[in-house]
């Protein structure tokens, strides 16, 4: 039997034992925090999280994609919201599809229960990482309530503690080992805007809410409870930013000019902006993400920015992946850690790029004239061609498409529309219905375009 050490008992090291535990291994998860199921979620640094089809597909590899479905709301588009209070409805993909709204504290909960009782997976909680011995395989932790240090031996060490893994660092000191990392001007704190009188969603609760304001924006992600997570992403610097918001009356006023709709729906606005801290946004990248048998995943390899809602669903499917290396290489763990590594590096890198793509899209181009427009193209090729054609949203939100794979088709298609878009009468051809055959011209174009 595999003796496991999981290094972080969040989202992906908490999937990641359920997985490893049904193949008969012997887990232990440490966790630096103290027991979730005792302390509770706190909140105020989690951006609500939204999962697509690779997360429920590794949901669905252990049997708990029903249970979890219980826990999310379905958001079929976004909402924009533009400072004249005008709302404009952007369907996410095609009729039926949808990501889930889903709270980061209760989805954490219930993967950790996902393996009680089973005597396979062991917890322990308030554990800090010290050292990692590469060599021996050996792990040191540091009990945060008594201070013992204690060196526990595993076959198999796995990283999933996170943008500031402890692991990681490790592995940095250890020679031929690249990391960069990079962070936004931009932060990000959380506001709420609380459920109505009776129980019910303020506005709509089946999208996801923008507030596109070019250099920075809000958005609101639905609650079961009734109430939105909302999260003001701005710079920290510069003339709107967290540096200009100091006071309960440049908050005030900041809101009002640029959010007036929002201002009605949050009755103590000023204080709970005040609540809780602003919060940087970091991208990690790094290779090879093992050394021996220790082994990185998550967002311990590949931190992300959460524009594209990715995050999670990208540390999901490196259980998925990783699972069915273990297949393939028939447990051969000397060739399974540098196989996951090569395999799915390229495809983390490919995310964070687009992630930061789609920043640039959900605070400047969703209200803009020329995106629209790209959309209504869009609309009816895949209307007309829904086997042929798939805009770059719907290749990394509903497929499994390897993220570069889709990245690539992605530019390709970007090198398209430029031409498409400065056609003189293209808003005349859009309202009147572009013919088929035209639509399936342009479609072919796409695999003839050499980047």
């Amino acid at each position: 039997m595999k003796k496991v050490c999981i290094v972080g008992a969040g989202l992906v090291g908490s999937l990641l034992s359920v997985y490893l535990s049904k193949r008969g291994y012997q887990v232990d998860v440490f966790e630096k925090r103290s027991d979730m199921r005792k302390a509770g979620f706190i909140g105020g640094r989690s951006i609500n999280l939204a999962l697509s089809d690779r997360g429920w597909r590794a949901l669905k590899g252990v049997g708990l994609d029903d249970k979890i479905a219980e826990l999310g709301l379905p958001l079929s588009g976004r909402m924009i919201h533009d400072m004249q209070s005008n709302t404009n409805f952007q369907p996410y993909g095609k009729e039926g599809q949808a990501i889930y709204s889903i709270s980061r504290g209760q989805l954490n909960l219930e993967l950790v229960n996902a393996t009680e009782p089973d005597p396979l997976v062991q917890y322990y909680f308030d554990q800090q990482c010290m050292n990692v011995n590469i060599d021996e395989g050996t792990i040191q932790f540091r009990n945060r309530q008594t201070n013992e240090i204690k060196d526990y031996q595993y076959d198999l060490i796995f990283g999933a503690d996170g943008a500031y893994s402890a692991v990681r660092s490790t592995l940095q000191k250890s020679g031929r080992f690249n990391y960069e990392q990079f962070y936004l001007e931009h932060g990000y704190k959380e506001l709420t805007i609380p459920a109505a009188a009776d129980g019910s969603h303020q506005i709509s609760k089946e999208a996801l809410h923008i507030w596109p304001r070019k250099r920075f924006m809000l958005i609101a992600l639905p609650n079961l409870d009734g109430s939105f997570t909302c999260t003001l992403f701005i710079d920290f610097e510069g003339p709107n930013s967290f540096e200009k918001l100091q006071s309960k009356e440049e908050v005030e006023t900041f809101f009002n000019h640029y959010f007036p709709d929002v201002v009605p729906l949050i009755p103590n606005l000023a204080e709970d902006y005040f609540e809780f801290p602003e919060s940087s946004l970091v991208t990690i990248k790094c290779s090879p993400w093992n050394k021996g048998n220790v082994i990185l995943l998550g967002d311990a390899s590949h931190a992300i920015v959460p524009f594209y809602g990715q995050g999670m669903n990208s540390g999901f499917e490196d259980c998925t992946i990783l699972n069915e290396l273990i297949d393939e290489y028939k447990e051969d763990w000397s060739k399974i850690p540098s196989a996951f590594s090569d395999t799915r590096k390229p495809n983390a890198d490919a995310i964070s790029d687009l992630a930061m793509r789609n920043f640039i899209e959900m605070r400047d181009s969703v209200a803009d004239e020329q995106f629209l427009l790209r959309k209504a193209v869009e609309k009816q090729m895949t209307k007309h061609f829904p086997d042929d054609y798939m805009p770059l949203y719907s290749m990394v939100t509903f497929s499994q498409k390897p993220y570069s794979e889709a990245l690539n088709t992605g530019k390709k298609q970007d090198i398209l529309f430029k031409e498409i878009l400065s056609i003189d009468n293209i808003e005349q051809m859009v309202e009147e219905g572009i013919a088929p055959l035209q639509l399936k011209e342009w479609i072919n174009k796409v695999d003839e375009i050499n980047l």
